[in-house]
């Protein structure tokens, strides 16, 4: 995966995805919609099959931008490892 900043401030950011597809950035999106201070999250593939998910992703200002985005990749990590470990035991 790979993360190209197109736009950055305090309160927004607009990047590109390389290497992901629709179930990531929909994952990321629905993450960052729990957080209170999230005002737009939102993603966008020019072309189906060789366009690159573009992300924006704005906060209230209370918070900083990266700040939400970093916690939110935090929490898929770590519901990622749980399912990990509960598939390992699945019989």
């Amino acid at each position: 995966m790979e993360l190209k900043t197109l736009e950055s401030g305090k309160n927004k950011i607009v990047f590109e995805l390389q290497g992901v597809g629709h179930t990531f950035c929909n994952l990321l999106v629905q993450e960052l919609w729990k957080d209170e201070h999230v005002k737009v999250a939102a993603y966008n593939v020019d072309h189906p099959l060789i366009g690159k998910p573009k992300m924006v992703v704005e906060t209230d200002g209370k918070e900083d931008v990266k700040k939400v985005l970093a916690d939110a990749v935090k929490k898929l990590k770590k519901d990622s490892d749980k399912f990990r470990e509960l598939a390992k035991g699945a019989k």
